[in-house]
């Protein structure tokens, strides 16, 4: 199997015919396509029903050629975003994004590049990725830089994302939405790390299962795919299923006087008594060989989409469920980055320079069963008995819409809802119900359940 993994990476070099790549290239083929006009929904503060939004969500066109292919997208996810809790005024709106990302990845040889601020990469629903870090440092120094994910943690909604705004003139006209993490809700961890979800019930774009190799949730801007936090043992087949743990580890350290490799920083930082470990760039430094992962925060593997090998990143958890740093991809890349995806600076900052100036072809994603596609999902209906809200969550975020039914015994339909591609989960509210018990339908899964 070594050989083979070699053999591919080798073969990343080689162009391959549109008509081939259409069928089987999981970079155009696994997007969520909104081929149903489904909308976004956001919630207030103080109100926990969600409101319909104008923009559709999810990824809107995908287009190809030979050697690359191009994503637009609203940036909206599917599932419900917001409020946001540290009163960013900020909304999500569409950002019509055109991302271009290499169907031939390359490794880079040279210098590394750095995985900077803003997008980095895109998530299969059309959301970006952002790195660790939420653009401030301690004292405005420039040399111990806060970690989003720790100083932003009270203003990530229940999906974990927010958007950061959007200004014309000096004035805001709008937010980019996205993730400095793993894509999964809160509420999905054994230990959560907010309480959001108690009010403003959401979910993300899959669930964590350590039964079951991460899914294929997006794409760094170098072409390379990036999944959920579990994957193989062995790197070079198919078997059994681990947690991807990084190689980076919190520094032992007393004070924060010294920076990662021992050198004396400029400036010292915040005692560890006023703000945690963990809680700055430089509190963490790389162990080669510690993990799982490499600098980048990937490794090269085999995965059910490349099962001939692929360098991948993974979206690192703890065995909590927790985000763990560096979150989704390390300080830099491992591949050739495709740099006009980056964001234009000034007014229309959030806006790509990528520009289509080849012959492309327009991608249809086939339409699959709604039987096979509800047995693929793996649901789980919580709780029971339910007195209050019943909850119909996927392991895996549908690629087609769902209905999902609930009915009595006597097989009448009592109320329905529906489960969007890019969202895992729905929920009825039961308490209008008789007590007694019932079955939740999806396609051919049923579930029974009992109402108090």
């Amino acid at each position: 199997m070594k050989k083979t993994l070699l053999t591919l990476a080798g073969l990343l070099t080689l162009p391959l015919l549109p008509a081939a790549l259409g069928q089987t290239h999981p970079a155009i083929t696994r997007w969520l396509q909104n081929t149903t006009q489904v909308r976004g929904r956001h919630y207030i503060s103080g109100n926990p029903t969600p409101v319909q939004d104008t923009a559709h969500a999810n990824v809107q066109r995908v287009r190809y050629s030979a050697s690359s292919v191009y994503i637009n997208c609203s940036g909206i996810p599917a599932y419900v975003v917001g409020p946001y809790l540290d009163r960013n005024p900020s909304q999500a709106t569409n950002r019509r994004y055109l991302f271009k990302l290499p169907l031939n990845p390359q490794r880079n040889t040279g210098t590394a590049t750095a995985v900077g601020m803003g997008n980095t990469g895109v998530l299969i629903n059309g959301v970006p990725v952002y790195n660790y870090a939420d653009g401030r440092s301690y004292n405005n120094q420039n040399v111990w830089h806060q970690n989003a994910v720790v100083f932003e943690n009270a203003g990530f909604d229940c999906a974990k994302g927010h958007p950061s705004p959007v200004m014309t003139a000096g004035t805001l006209t709008g937010g980019s939405y996205h993730h400095h993490q793993n894509p999964s809700a809160f509420n999905i961890a054994r230990v959560p790390l907010s309480s959001v979800c108690n009010v403003y019930l959401a979910d993300g774009l899959y669930v964590p299962d350590s039964t079951r190799h991460g899914p294929l949730i997006g794409f760094a801007f170098d072409g390379f795919p990036i999944y959920g936090g579990y994957g193989y043992a062995n790197a070079q087949q198919p078997g059994a299923i681990k947690r991807m743990t990084p190689s980076y580890r919190l520094r032992n350290i007393t004070s924060r006087t010294t920076l990662p490799g021992g050198a004396t920083a400029s400036q010292p930082g915040p005692t560890l008594a006023a703000q945690p470990l963990g809680s700055y760039f430089e509190d963490f430094e790389y162990a080669a060989g510690s993990g799982d992962l490499d600098l980048h925060n990937g490794r090269f593997c085999v995965t059910p989409e490349y099962p001939n090998g692929t360098y991948a990143y993974f979206a690192t958890i703890d065995r909590n469920g927790n985000s763990v740093y560096p979150y989704i991809l390390g300080p830099t890349y491992y591949g050739v980055v495709e740099t006009s995806n980056f964001p234009v600076m000034g007014p229309n900052a959030g806006s790509t320079q990528v520009v289509i100036n080849e012959p492309v072809t327009t991608y249809t994603a086939p339409v699959t069963s709604s039987a096979k596609a509800a047995d693929d999902l793996k649901l789980t209906v919580y709780p029971s008995p339910a007195n209050d809200l019943l909850v119909v969550q996927a392991t895996v975020a549908p690629r087609h819409e769902q209905v999902v039914e609930l009915l009595d015994l006597t097989g009448r339909v009592v109320a329905s809802q529906k489960l969007f591609p890019g969202s895992t989960m729905c929920y009825f509210d039961v308490q209008a119900l008789h007590a007694g018990t019932y079955l939740v339908r999806v396609g051919s899964s049923v579930t029974k359940i009992v109402v108090e």
